[in-house]
């Protein structure tokens, strides 16, 4: 069997604005209904894998959970990753919690486009010979184009289906890449791998020992928290911040390269979405609530069902509005967008990284309106979601029932709710709300008070197990 060992703690700046920190790409549905965290999991599913590893962030442990829930997946395991230090201690932490060492692993990505999973199974099966023979397997995409967003894998002239990997490039200009292209041995870097335990961690051994006792101790300190394995914290903070790739992959002498010849996309940006949408030429890609009137080579987006975009003589750009944000850019500059989030970071604005939605693990809510002296929300609690026992020392709450029951305690008053129902929760009490049916329910909760932030919370139980 190989185990799967998906990576999902990224933060897609690139897809901005749907894509944040707080709610990243892997985890919204940019095309059709399902994630790409979803299509990744589906795509591993089944002979010859082996329920998957995840590894995430503790912010989207049970996002992780409630998606894989949605599409029937087998639970695997999710392993929480104390901070966000990149790929290599990720890969080396999944190498040595495998148990044994010729253990196979397959680490991806979670946000990748492939439309044919029997041929990336095929292509898996045919690394899997290398990797038992101590190889570190990587995965080559056939270029269709001379793409700049990409890195490439030199291979031998003679390259076969699977070969010696030379070298690799990362993110040529586009002379550099129309070369590589005309050339015929380079292919695009998929950022997949395949490889033993044993040899992964001779790897590091080898080209970077300085992550080995950190991460071990990470390892062998982790403990178990509701259906999470969480690793230890103290290990993991002074890990150098590297990919795989600069730690380790481009120091071995070990790599092999799989051709796959069947259709990949890492999404990396909007200019991947349009493609993927079926964007080629002049063609527009407008989706709901987008109107386009004498537009060309343009993609059209609202993610807010009450914004309707309209585009008029646009050619060779992108439109992707939100409830609080709208980015338009040309279609060439897709990896760019990252520097729009950088600068919206710098001078403090809120929709760098967070969204008027925030999705928690009972549910989610949703700022309607904010003021010095108010804040309104929309409050959507799961069937069973229960928020926290908690109070506030700087706000009163007022919460109205639109639709559903909810179970509400206020310091030792436990009573229901019901539509059109209200409730009055007074500054520094002690409260919960809770959903004890099998339907949502839907509350509009009012703040008044002096200050609104989420530091202003204290736990006393939290059925999620947070600080």
């Amino acid at each position: 069997m190989i185990t799967p060992v998906i990576l999902c703690g990224g933060s897609g700046t690139r897809l901005w604005p749907v894509s944040r920190r707080a709610y990243p790409k892997q985890f919204v549905p940019l095309l059709g209904d399902e994630t790409p965290f979803q299509a990744t999991v589906r795509r591993v599913a089944g002979a010859p894998f082996a329920p998957p590893v995840i590894m995430t962030a503790c912010d989207f442990r049970f996002v992780v959970g409630e998606q894989m829930a949605a599409i029937g997946a087998a639970p695997g395991t999710i392993v929480i990753e104390p901070d966000a230090r990149n790929t290599a201690p990720s890969i080396l932490a999944a190498a040595l919690s495998a148990g044994e060492p010729d253990a196979l692993l397959l680490v991806l990505p979670a946000d990748h486009a492939m439309d044919d999973a029997a041929a990336f199974r095929a292509s898996v099966e045919r690394g899997a010979r290398a990797a038992r023979a101590g190889r570190i397997v990587t995965f080559g995409i056939v270029p269709d184009r001379p793409e700049t967003g990409y890195g490439y894998l030199e291979l031998p002239p003679d390259a076969g289906a699977v070969s010696p990997l030379l070298r690799f490039v990362e993110k040529p200009d586009a002379a550099q890449a129309a070369r590589m292209i005309a050339g015929g041995n380079w292919l695009w870097n998929a950022g997949i791998f395949l490889f033993s335990a044993r040899t992964m961690v001779a790897a590091f051994e080898t080209h970077a020992p300085e992550y080995l006792a950190p991460v071990r101790a990470a390892v062998e300190g982790a403990r178990d928290d509701l259906d999470f394995r969480r690793l230890a914290s103290a290990p993991w903070q002074g890990l150098p911040d590297l990919s795989i790739d600069y730690a380790v992959l481009e120091k071995a002498a070990n790599l092999s390269v799989v051709r796959h010849e069947g259709h990949w996309s890492d999404l990396g940006g909007w200019e991947a979405v349009w493609r993927e949408s079926g964007g080629t030429g002049d063609q527009v890609i407008a989706g709901p609530r987008c109107t386009a009137i004498d537009c060309h080579a343009t993609l059209l987006r609202s993610e807010d069902p009450a914004t309707e975009v309209v585009g008029i003589g646009l050619s060779d750009l992108m439109v992707v509005a939100t409830a609080d944000a709208v980015l338009v850019a040309d279609r060439a500059r897709s990896q760019d967008v990252r520097l729009a989030v950088a600068a919206l970071k710098d001078r403090g604005a809120p929709q760098a990284e967070a969204f008027l939605r925030d999705h928690r693990p009972w549910g989610w809510s949703e700022t309607l309106a904010l003021s010095e002296a108010f804040q309104v929300k929309r409050i959507v609690v799961k069937p069973g979601g229960i928020l926290s026992l908690q109070s506030h020392r700087h706000r009163a709450e007022h919460w109205v029932v639109v639709s559903g029951t909810a179970r509400v305690t206020i310091g030792s008053d436990v009573a229901l709710f019901g539509a059109n129902q209200s409730v009055y929760v007074p500054q520094g009490a002690v409260h919960r709300l809770e959903n004890p049916t099998d339907q949502p329910m839907i509350l509009i909760e009012v703040q008044t008070g002096s200050y609104f932030g989420e530091d202003d919370i204290t736990r006393y139980e939290d059925a999620y197990a947070r600080p």
